[in-house]
């Protein structure tokens, strides 16, 4: 039963559709027109208590953990259907998110490859034996740590679910899904190509919907909840690892990031210009690895500022899904209100390159702020010290690699930036010296399955993608033994 189809994301526990103690239905709507496209039911914490109880059970009492093969089929068919109806989960992202169909596509077609990696590592969790003396083994086994809570953001719904759920799959956990209020039927289109594999043991996968956080507060504190994986602010990051204390539960926080990019005068401004505005306003900025701030070389800065100003201000607003659109709406209302009210406060603390604002017209009751360019000079500005998640984009200017290194790391953020120069000793010196946990040189937001990502400083805690997002879903076992003629 497709949960899309009926266009109402209810809980999933036990393998089962189910309805909440709250029989009211909450809206979910679309951020570009503020149309309802559905609903959601909410729940609360018996039902999170009963989410994690059958995850308790599933991991305890059926074969899941312990094999392999079969957590390797359920990742492949997961990626096959995921793959056989993947229009529909664009279009359904396109008007949940309101991102552009490019940036939907792309989530979709990572989601899916991401599936397929962890479905070969599962099968690829080796330990290892040595003998340390004679007739003296040791064995080191890998093992799964038990339960694994997803709490998901609501900027990139699928590909951010999937990032944390295949590596806890694969490694042998089962799971509870704590989707985000903004885009419950992006979560429950997935939970329900979950539900249609037959192989999945029932329990394995739970999904429990909220609006608040006593579903989240409550994952968090169980004591019967062996990980968190969480992406969202570095505020609410704080905040679950100072809960998650009590229990001393494993952590993997993905949280905020001040995306810095680095222009040097050699560089290719033809190359440069288009693809930093693109990276700028990805997810109308709303991206945790966007450009949040330009940092251009004092050779060339003016010829830069007039390119990005002439750029910004000629980017095209509209639905996600609209062909001719170059960036969507803010996710809601009330995130809207936020970035406008940032831009009046950056009036008083910068030089105004392109003032943005609400669009105006056909879609002027949508969640749009058209995108603007600051110029900074302050390192101590609000600007450049705090994430704005929103198309707010400071400009800045260095004039040595030291003062641009210096600027980059200004912030207490450490999450990725990018660095363009067609001189290879310097992108190596400049990557190298920037305290981030990706660096891309000559171009911006290449996200694969095979490389880790994370986050320096107040960035986050683990890996994820790669083979170092197993290791936050499993646990390392010494087994010693002596034979009886050691």
């Amino acid at each position: 039963m497709s949960t899309n189809e009926r266009h109402t994301a209810q809980h999933y526990i036990d393998g089962t559709w189910c309805d909440g103690p709250d029989p009211e239905l909450q809206p979910s709507f679309n951020p570009a027109t503020g149309e309802v496209l559905g609903h959601y039911t909410l729940g609360g914490q018996a039902l999170t208590d009963d989410a994690i109880s059958v995850a308790r059970g599933a991991f305890d009492s059926t074969d899941w953990a312990s094999s392999p093969r079969l957590r390797e089929k359920v990742l492949l068919e997961l990626a096959d259907r995921i793959e056989a109806r993947k229009e529909e989960l664009i279009r359904l992202i396109c008007l949940e998110n309101g991102k552009l169909q490019a940036e939907a596509v792309f989530e979709v077609m990572t989601s899916i490859s991401e599936c397929r990696f962890y479905a070969g590592l599962a099968r690829t969790l080796f330990g290892r034996t040595t003998e340390t003396e004679p007739g003296t083994y040791s064995l080191l086994t890998r093992e799964p740590a038990g339960v694994a809570a997803v709490i998901v953001p609501w900027n990139a719904p699928v590909i951010l679910l999937i990032r944390s759920l295949t590596p806890a799959l694969a490694a042998g956990c089962t799971a509870v899904i704590k989707p985000a209020p903004q885009t419950p039927l992006a979560n429950a289109w997935i939970v329900a190509r979950l539900h249609e594999i037959e192989a999945l043991p029932k329990g394995v996968v739970n999904s429990v919907n909220e609006q608040g956080a006593v579903v989240g507060k409550r994952l968090v504190e169980s004591p019967a909840v062996d990980v968190i994986s969480f992406t969202g602010s570095s505020a609410t990051g704080k905040a679950i690892m100072a809960s998650a204390s009590n229990t001393l539960k494993r952590l993997s926080l993905e949280l905020g990031g001040k995306a810095p990019t680095v222009i040097f005068p050699d560089a290719d401004m033809n190359q440069v210009v288009p693809a930093v505005t693109r990276w700028s306003l990805v997810m109308s900025g709303q991206m945790c690895i966007a450009i949040t701030r330009i940092l251009v070389h004092e050779s060339c800065f003016e010829e830069y500022k007039a390119a990005f100003s002439h750029a910004y201000k000629n980017v095209k607003l509209g639905p996600g899904y609209d062909a001719g659109s170059q960036m969507g709406p803010l996710i809601d209302k009330p995130n809207q209100e936020r970035v406008l009210s940032l831009l009046e406060r950056a009036r008083d603390e910068a030089q105004m390159v392109v003032t943005g604002g609400p669009l105006e017209g056909e879609f002027g009751g949508g969640c749009f702020v058209r995108p603007s360019l600051i110029a900074v000079e302050n390192l101590d500005s609000y600007f450049i010290q705090e994430e704005i998640f929103g198309p707010i984009i400071c400009l800045e200017k260095f004039s040595t690699e030291e003062e641009a290194i210096h600027r980059a790391n200004a912030t207490r953020y450490g999450l990725a930036a990018s660095v363009w120069t067609n001189d290879l000793n310097r992108s190596m010196r400049v990557s190298r010296a920037i305290k981030s946990g990706t660096v891309w040189l000559n171009t911006h937001g290449k996200l694969i399955a095979e490389a880790e990502t994370g986050g320096y400083g107040e960035s986050g805690l683990g890996r994820l993608h790669g083979t170092e997002a197993l290791n936050d879903f499993m646990e390392t076992k010494h087994i010693y033994m002596e034979t009886a003629d050691g």
